[in-house]
């Protein structure tokens, strides 16, 4: 289902981008770039990181929602704005809308992250919580558009919107010159199409790659159809690319101007994320590390020097915990397991002790003793334990199995 108006399908061009680089001079921030020897070592190249987790609102959303906006008549300025976004989209508009005076409403779903839901209202939007999934809120916002006049603020199916994310492209040939690839992630389309606008203008042999999580690629089968083709039930932890059809404006500059279209595994987001905490120093949500997975999951496939868009760092604390966690089990550093051993006075010291022979760190132990599964002198214990890779989980197993413990699970 597309939002776009006839208007909406006006090319965007090399000069949209400049002019809308213009307009956000002093209103976002030109995001640093940071080299990463790890990833460098890794690709055999250079590889920076564009930071745009540390844009105003914590993504690059900002830029196309304030060009959007700002681009409005002064009687659409007067009937308001209207968003809907589970978060990053719904801070740009909120935070736009306040700095150029226009009223804004931002629909959100009802399980949005409270931190993203209390820095919409504190950048200054009326927020109204309706529906469980996005396009619930859409819906609704689209109706809220329609009843009342308010200008609906499309998160990437606009030219106006597109340019302004294109800023990020230009940044890039000014801070890299030297570039040779660029990846960055792909929900709707219009970063990646942005960025691709401005950077194929100036270098066309700049390889663009756009990178998708694997349970949300809605662009690898639509470009193999040659129209938007909606996935049904999107699922991923990256919910800032989690969107089930290409927007129609991206979709064509993306079609024409993109090299390829990766997607990337649950695992390998997870692992990306916490590279970026622990090598680089820097909070990343997953949609902003699917560059960064797609390094690691085929670090030989990309020319250097290579610059990954983190594109936001808006993470729940609740997610980023659950993730972390993940990453860690993805590369061995994280093993749960379940085990039964007799009940009595001792037994749970003596586990831990053949663990502590093996240098395994418990974080948390879980122990069970009444359930119907279990013998009159059993007790069942989870294990949460933080080890040191794939080979010392091994180890861990089998110095268990020799002490004499059955591991369940």
């Amino acid at each position: 289902m597309s939002y776009s108006t006839a208007d909406s399908f006006r090319p965007v061009t090399l000069d949209d981008v400049r002019g809308a680089q213009k307009m956000l001079s002093g209103v976002a921030r030109a995001t640093a770039m940071e080299g990463s020897r790890h990833l460098s070592q890794m690709v055999g190249a250079p590889v920076h990181l564009k930071c745009e987790n540390l844009q105003r609102t914590g993504s690059f959303k900002l830029r196309g929602a304030y060009v959007r906006i700002a681009g409005l008549l002064p009687e659409e300025r007067a009937a308001g704005v209207v968003a809907a976004s589970a978060g990053n989209h719904a801070q740009g508009v909120a935070l736009a809308s306040s700095l150029l005076g226009v009223r804004s409403t931002v629909f959100m779903p009802k399980g949005a992250p409270l931190p993203k839901v209390s820095a919409t209202r504190d950048y200054g939007a009326e927020v109204r919580l309706h529906g469980q999934v996005v396009d619930e809120t859409l819906a609704a916002a689209q109706e809220y558009a329609a009843g009342t006049g308010a200008v609906f603020i499309h998160p990437f199916d606009h030219p106006d919107v597109i340019a302004g994310q294109g800023t990020v492209g230009l940044e890039i040939l000014e801070q890299c010159p030297e570039v040779r690839t660029i990846l960055v992630g792909i929900g709707g389309g219009g970063l990646a199409a942005g960025i691709a606008v401005a950077v194929k203008s100036v270098r066309p042999d700049v390889r663009v790659v756009g990178v998708q999580a694997a349970g949300a690629a809605a662009y690898p089968p639509s470009l193999a159809a040659g129209r938007p083709v909606t996935v049904d039930n999107p699922a991923t932890m990256a919910d800032g690319i989690k969107v089930g059809r290409p927007g129609d404006v991206p979709f064509g500059i993306i079609g024409e101007l993109v090299d390829e279209v990766r997607t990337v595994s649950e695992d390998e987001l997870s692992a990306a994320l916490l590279l970026c905490l622990e090598r680089a120093k820097l909070v990343v949500e997953p949609a902003g590390a699917s560059p960064v997975a797609a390094l690691l999951s085929d670090p030989g496939a990309f020319e250097g020097p290579v610059v990954a868009v983190l594109s936001g760092g808006n993470v729940d604390p609740v997610l980023m915990e659950r993730v972390l966690r993940h990453g860690m089990a993805a590369q061995g550093r994280y093993l749960a397991v379940r085990l039964r051993l007799t009940d009595r006075p001792g037994a749970l010291a003596a586990l831990l002790g053949a663990l502590s022979v093996v240098d395994a760190n418990v974080l948390d132990v879980s122990h069970v003793r009444t359930d119907p599964r279990l013998g009159l002198t059993e007790a069942e214990v989870e294990l949460h334990l933080e080890t040191k890779g794939p080979a010392h989980c091994a180890e861990v197993g089998q110095a268990l199995r020799e002490a004499g413990y059955i591991v369940i699970g």
